[in-house]
């Protein structure tokens, strides 16, 4: 493969609902160009854009792909993406260095809440898009049922250029609309390489889509819309720089049809994009920031501006070490160089660059502005950060990646897996952004967060696979805590004499409500020297170690005042030690007076969701003891403000993907504790004595 300037290379991310043929196409695109020697399958391991065992395992894309296509004197980088939402982090990072977004929809079932979610993410980074409809080739198929749930969902700026030709439920070839011409690939006239006359029975309607087309031309400029509504027809000319001007606008939205796996459509779908979809060279210049005075940066995006580039994807390799995919904001990154890492303020060495087509990786010594490609071994660069020139400080704007919300606990299953589970789950996070690891120390557990289950399971595989660790999950504990109503006064009296010196300590503690600190607050007001100075440590100590333990379901007590008045000491059998007992005694005496109440998490939910199912929201916040804080309208979609305990939401990412068809994501953040209603108190102390038996 050549080097490619900025002017030859078009970025182009792949989107679509699960299922649809994003990865089909790709492959049809690399047999068709012979960049591959035959059309790979993921389900039957022959795949060379979905190589992961569990791609293979799962027949999905579960990681985005770099897919290079060299056409017609052109480079085509597709960022081919997972369809299903647990692994969004391919569809983030595929839409933060795509400059154009191809939406693959299937012929049965065109717009599904992938295809909007494609579509919202096309949109939101105002990318030129182009719809492919998959699958013609299957029965009980319709372009026009497809086309017509596009138009009707997106607008009228969707707007055919190939619709298929149909005979006897089968389709046997395509029109182009553009083109006014016809090719076949079934039956007598069939002859891929020859461009044919439309169809007699399909002139008025290509006729009608050319208008729209036209229609929409003129949209863009005024000059092609005085022609427009002078009735007079549009040169072929004018056609294509009125078209390149619509979709690079957003006034047109082409829609090609065809089938991945026949290869039908894929040749004028390549086509189309080095025609009409932008090099990246042609947005002119970028936007970043210099780290030094925070102030905005234009640069100009080609090979002779000073080096920018930015890293959107990591993979940490056991073997190879850590792998960085990068675009090229600006310059020329050459191997054997030194670069300097803004976000990490160190140097990192440039050693090989290559350039990835799926699972092959091939060596190139420089990558010029607007191409992509990886780094080896790079010392401390990680996802989102910004390489550039020694003595440059340039910032790019970072990928925005989902907040990882579903949380399971993570345990070795063997004392060999305890050892190597905190590494491999170190490198894992730091090369998914969607993943995180937090330990909670009142629980004890490990929690790892991801997007859904699937997300989780497939860590868990290449937990096992690749860095050989067992783990098991579980639920996670909710951390309650505990704490009193009513103030009192425990005594404590710790004796005992077993010849020699014995043990003795006795204390007089008051415990008292403290809302106002969750940490126990400890005076004395000991007189006479009742207990001497020295022990008052040790009274302390015993209480505090007391916390962690509450009396009804041992979780820790908080918002407590205690206070030392009183006791009594033995010149000869006192000790630290005996007191410290003391003070737990007199803990333990005290709580049972106190009217002990348990107190549970309560969090603020943010959920966004299409207005059609606000009204299922709010009423699944009402069984789960949530409080509706208010709604507002957001980006169109209904945003809910809810407080909820956490006990009610440890699930609720799977639980909200099943209401909402996968369209509804939200946030949480700790609140504050609320008393837990009397009716639930039992069952949370029968399975903490449950757990503490087992």
């Amino acid at each position: 493969m050549r080097d490619y300037l900025s002017h030859e290379v078009r970025n182009v991310v792949v989107l679509g609902h699960s299922g649809v043929g994003k990865t089909a196409v790709m492959e049809s695109m690399l047999y068709f160009t012979k960049a591959s020697d035959r059309f790979g399958k993921t389900s039957e391991g022959s795949s060379l854009i979905d190589y992961d065992p569990e791609e293979i395992r799962r027949g999905i894309s579960v990681y985005a792909s770099l897919v290079p296509i060299e056409w017609k004197d052109c480079k085509i980088n597709f960022i081919d993406t997972p369809g299903y939402m647990d692994f969004i982090r391919g569809s983030e990072a595929g839409l933060s260095v795509g400059d154009s977004a191809l939406i693959v929809v299937d012929a049965k079932n065109a717009v599904q809440p992938g295809t909007i979610k494609a579509w919202e993410g096309a949109q939101a980074k105002k990318l030129p898009t182009i719809f492919f409809v998959n699958k013609l080739d299957e029965e009980n198929t319709s372009f026009d049922k497809a086309y017509n749930e596009l138009r009707d969902t997106f607008g009228k700026a969707v707007i055919p250029f190939e619709v298929p030709i149909m005979e006897n439920g089968r389709t046997i070839g395509s029109v182009n609309i553009l083109r006014d011409k016809a090719w076949y690939f079934e039956g007598p006239l069939a002859d891929p390489e020859k461009a044919q006359a439309v169809p007699e029975d399909m002139e008025a309607m290509v006729a009608e889509y050319k208008n729209q087309i036209a229609e929409a031309i003129a949209m863009s400029d005024d000059e092609l819309m005085e022609k427009y509504f002078s009735g007079e027809e549009f040169s072929e000319a004018e056609l294509t720089r009125g078209v390149r001007l619509g979709v690079r606008n957003g006034e047109i939205r082409p829609v090609f049809s065809g089938s991945a796996t026949h290869s039908v459509g894929i040749e004028r779908l390549m086509d189309l994009i080095v025609k009409y979809f932008p090099t990246y060279g042609e947005a002119g210049s970028i936007i970043v920031k210099d780290a030094n005075t925070n102030e905005e940066v234009m640069l100009e995006t080609n090979e002779k501006e000073t080096l920018c580039a930015q890293v959107f994807k990591t993979i940490v390799d056991p073997f190879v070490g850590r792998i960085s995919y990068i675009k090229v904001l600006s310059g020329v990154l050459s191997s054997d160089s030194n670069v300097y890492n803004t976000n990490k303020d160190k140097m990192e060495k440039i050693s090989t660059i290559f350039i990835v087509k799926g699972k092959h990786q091939t060596a190139v010594g420089k990558l010029f502005t607007g191409d992509i490609g990886a780094v080896v071994k790079l010392q401390y660069t990680q996802t989102n950060d910004t390489l550039c020139e020694k003595g440059k400080a340039f910032v790019a704007d970072p990928i925005k990646f989902s907040t990882p919300m579903y949380g399971m606990a993570v345990f070795p299953k063997s004392k060999n897996d305890e050892d190597k589970m905190s590494n491999a789950l170190a490198r894992m996070v730091e090369e998914d952004p969607t993943l995180r690891l937090e330990n909670n120390p009142e629980t004890k557990q490990s929690i790892l967060y991801g997007i859904g289950d699937q997300h989780i399971e497939v860590i868990l595989a290449k937990l096992r696979n690749k860095y050989k660790v067992e783990v098991r999950l579980e639920t996670p504990k909710v951390p309650y805590h505990e704490t009193i109503r009513k103030k009192v006064v425990g005594e404590g009296r710790h004796k005992k004499q077993s010849g020699g010196h014995g043990q003795f300590g006795h204390v007089f503690v008051e415990f008292e409500p403290n809302p106002d600190e969750e940490e126990m607050v400890f005076e004395e007001k000991v007189f006479g020297g009742a207990v001497p100075r020295q022990y008052f440590p040790a009274v302390e100590t015993g209480l505090r170690e007391c916390m962690h333990h509450g009396p009804l379901a041992g979780y820790k007590v908080v918002n407590i005042k205690a206070t030392l008045l009183d006791g009594k000491y033995h010149d000869v059998d006192s000790s630290e030690m005996a007191f410290k007992l003391a003070a737990r005694l007199a803990f333990k005496a005290g709580m049972e007076q106190a009217n002990p109440i348990m107190l549970e998490p309560i969090v603020n939910v943010t959920v966004r969701v299409p207005d059609e199912f606000t009204g299922t929201i709010i009423g699944d916040f009402n069984k789960r003891r949530g409080a509706i804080m208010g709604m507002d309208m957001v980006d169109g979609y209904q945003e809910i403000k809810a407080q909820v305990p956490l006990a009610e939401v440890m699930r609720y990412p799977l639980e909200l993907r099943a209401m909402t068809q996968g369209r509804g994501t939200y946030t949480q953040e700790f609140d504050r504790y609320d008393p837990v209603p009397s009716n639930l108190v039992d069952r949370i102390i029968a399975d903490a004595k449950k757990e503490e038996e087992e």
